[in-house]
C-alpha cells in the first residue's frame, strides 16, 4: 500500500462517514476508492464492510440523543437486520454476483421514489403502515441481506421503510437507520474478517477516516431541515439507481 493511496483511503473514509451518516451512501464513495487503490472487486467489498465498522461505532456515539427513546424500536429492528447481515456475508462468499446485482438498480430507485413521496405514501395510507407489519419487517431483512451483500445505498432502502411505518422526525429516524445498519454490517464484517479476502492495509486508514466521518455526520443531520434533506437523500438514491442501471443493463456488466 503506497503513501498516496493510505491519504486517498483516509479521506475517502471521512467524506464517506459524512455521506452514510446523513444519505445512506458511504460505500458509494468508499468502494471506488479501494477499487482506485488497487484492489479486485471482492477485496474491495469485504474490506469496506470491515472498515465500515468503525463507521457504525461512531455514528451511534454521536447519536445518542436521536436514539433516546428508542431502545425497544432497535432491539426490533437490530436482531433481523443483523441475521440478514450474515445471511448477506453467505451469499456473497459462496454465490455468482450477476443475478442479485441485476436487481440492486431497482431496489435502490424504487426505495428512492418511496422516500422521495413518503409525505404522499403516508395520507394515502392514513398512516396505517405499521414499522410491526410482517411486510416492513420481511423488508428489513432483505434490507439487511443486501446490507451484508454489497450494501450501497441500503441506508437508503431501510430510511424509505421506517420513514412510511414510523411517526418519527427524519434525523431520529436516520440514527435508527444508521444503528441497525451497522449491527448488519458487524455481522457480515465477522464473516468476512474470517472467511473473506480482506486486505487489512487498505482498512485501516479507511476505518480511520469512517470514525471521523461517523463523528461529523450526525450534526449535520441535526441541522438540515427535514423535509429538504428527505428530497436531497432520495434523489441522489435515484441517481445512484441510474448509474448502476447504465452499467448493469446498458453495458451488460455488472454494478459495483
Amino acid at each position: 500500500m503506497h503513501g498516496a493511496d493510505v491519504v486517498l483511503l483516509l479521506v475517502a473514509g471521512v467524506v464517506a462517514g459524512v455521506a452514510g451518516s446523513v444519505a445512506g451512501l458511504a460505500s458509494l464513495v468508499s468502494y471506488p476508492a479501494l477499487l482506485a487503490a488497487g484492489l479486485p472487486a471482492l477485496a474491495a467489498n469485504v474490506t469496506n464492510t470491515v472498515a465500515l465498522c468503525t463507521y457504525s461505532l461512531s455514528a451511534a456515539a454521536f447519536s445518542r440523543g436521536e436514539l433516546a427513546g428508542q431502545a425497544g424500536r432497535l432491539r426490533r429492528l437490530a436482531p433481523i437486520t443483523a441475521t440478514g447481515g450474515a445471511a448477506g456475508a453467505a451469499l456473497l462468499l459462496s454465490t455468482p454476483a450477476a443475478v442479485f446485482e441485476r436487481l440492486v438498480p431497482l431496489l435502490i430507485g424504487g426505495a428512492s421514489l418511496v422516500l422521495l413521496l413518503q409525505p404522499s405514501i403516508t395520507r394515502l395510507t392514513g398512516g396505517v403502515v405499521s414499522e410491526r407489519s410482517p411486510a416492513v419487517l420481511a423488508g428489513v431483512f432483505a434490507v439487511g441481506v443486501y446490507g451484508g451483500y454489497f450494501g450501497a445505498a441500503a441506508g437508503v432502502v431501510l430510511l424509505a421503510l421506517l420513514a412510511v411505518s414510523v411517526a418519527e422526525p427524519l434525523a431520529r429516524l436516520v440514527a435508527v437507520r444508521n444503528s441497525a445498519m451497522g449491527l448488519a454490517n458487524a455481522v457480515a464484517a465477522v464473516g468476512f474478517a474470517l472467511f473473506g479476502p480482506v486486505r487489512w492495509a487498505a482498512a485501516a486508514p479507511l476505518a480511520v477516516g469512517f470514525l471521523t466521518g461517523g463523528a461529523i455526520g450526525p450534526g449535520l443531520v441535526r441541522r438540515l431541515p427535514g423535509g429538504r434533506l428527505r428530497v436531497a437523500i432520495a434523489v441522489a438514491g435515484l441517481a445512484l439507481a441510474v448509474k448502476l442501471g447504465v452499467d448493469t443493463f446498458g453495458h451488460g456488466g455488472t454494478a459495483g
